[in-house]
């Protein structure tokens, strides 16, 4: 799928959103103010609220459209995550102002009027909804937009609130019992709840997280099927610029016999073969040259393996190389985020290795935890 098609899919979905909302917005504050329903009325700023974000998220979608330029020689996409942010700010202002709203109607209570018409049309928007969310929700799942993802769930939501102001009138007309102040202060916690997970998931995006483990599993597969000498790929690095849009680098294990034609062809093949299959743009690969033609060398790799992974906080050993003539060994390591003390690791893994094989300079680099 081109961006243009994942664009326009995006906006005709929201376009759809908006005309939704608008309507059953327009139809609830009409039922919300003829019954004197502080429930139905929130639930209709509710609506208006949601087509809104429907209009950002088109905003947000155009914006991150706009090809690289000079200032901006990685694209614009993450633009989407900035107007998703907002998105998160007007829902909680929603949430707040309702909720505002609702304390005063508990505080000075007014008896709702409720009809057979008033329920019908709320009984209708419900439905509404749930065919609105779902498809909303299916349509941000295959273009990868978190924004109509969020849109999507958050119509479903609205579908539950929607019939719990039908349960409360119900209530009302059997038994008299006016619960609309209280069902108004829910739905505003409720519209408050999505706001906050909305802005704590943007944030998170924003902040940069940890690459998604099943497609950092794919990706090393990949590299690894493109030639059966390549021993494995590890520190694997995405930046991500916008949703489907990522740039990346990974080293991988070679044999020491390689040579510098072979090496350049077959990075040039992993780039391409990882940009085909995963539409991931793969800008550097490192090498890591292992030793393949002493049996001894080997055999000391396999023990200092043995020796590192006993540490239990210890996720990985790559990297192993050993210069016999300067007498220097080296390894990277990736230590564990759930250890105490990572620095303290390193160093007792170090020293370890350092006392087994006294007549070698060891140096160990330090990996992150970055990518599964």
């Amino acid at each position: 799928m081109t961006g243009n098609e994942r664009e326009n899919i995006i906006v005709r979905a929201s376009i759809t959103g908006i005309s939704a909302n608008i309507a059953l917005a327009a139809f609830k504050a009409f039922v919300g103010f003829l019954s004197n329903s502080i429930a139905i009325i929130l639930d209709s700023v509710n609506n208006l609220s949601d087509a809104l974000s429907s209009v950002i998220t088109i905003i947000g979608t155009k914006l991150a459209g706009k090809p690289a330029d000079r200032k901006h020689p990685f694209g614009h996409g993450r633009a989407e995550y900035l107007t998703a942010l907002v998105i998160a700010i007007i829902i909680l202002y929603a949430g707040l102002t309702s909720l505002i709203e609702s304390v005063k109607k508990v505080i000075n209570p007014v008896t709702p009027e409720y009809t057979s018409v008033s329920i019908a049309i709320i009984t209708v928007a419900v439905f509404v909804k749930i065919i609105l969310g779902l498809f909303v929700k299916r349509t941000g799942k295959k273009v990868n937009s978190d924004s109509l993802i969020a849109s999507g769930q958050d119509a479903i939501m609205d579908s539950i609130i929607s019939a719990s102001t039908i349960i409360a009138a119900l209530i009302f007309i059997f038994s008299g019992l006016s619960l609309e102040a209280w069902l108004g202060i829910l739905i505003s916690f409720a519209i408050i709840r999505a706001g906050y997970e909305s802005l704590h998931e943007t944030l998170s995006k924003i902040l940069g997280e940890r690459v998604d483990a099943g497609l950092s599993h794919k990706i090393k597969q990949t590299i690894a099927s493109v030639d059966p000498e390549i021993r494995g790929a590890y520190d694997l690095v995405l930046n991500n610029y916008g949703p489907d849009k990522h740039i990346g680098s990974v080293h991988i294990e070679i044999p020491d016999t390689w040579t510098a034609e072979k090496i350049d062809a077959v990075t040039r093949k992993i780039a391409d073969i990882v940009y085909q299959k995963h539409n991931i743009a793969i800008a550097a690969v490192g090498i890591y040259s292992i030793n393949t033609q002493d049996q001894k060398l080997i055999d000391i790799r396999n023990e200092v393996n043995k020796l590192v992974r006993s540490h239990k906080e210890i996720l990985q050993m790559h990297g192993f190389f050993i210069d016999e003539k300067a007498k220097i060994m080296r390894f990277d390591i990736i230590v564990s985020f759930d250890s105490l003390d990572m620095t303290a690791i390193y160093n007792h893994v170090v020293e370890d290795v350092e006392n087994a094989f006294p007549d070698y300079t060891v140096e160990v680099q330090f990996d992150f935890d970055i990518s599964d």
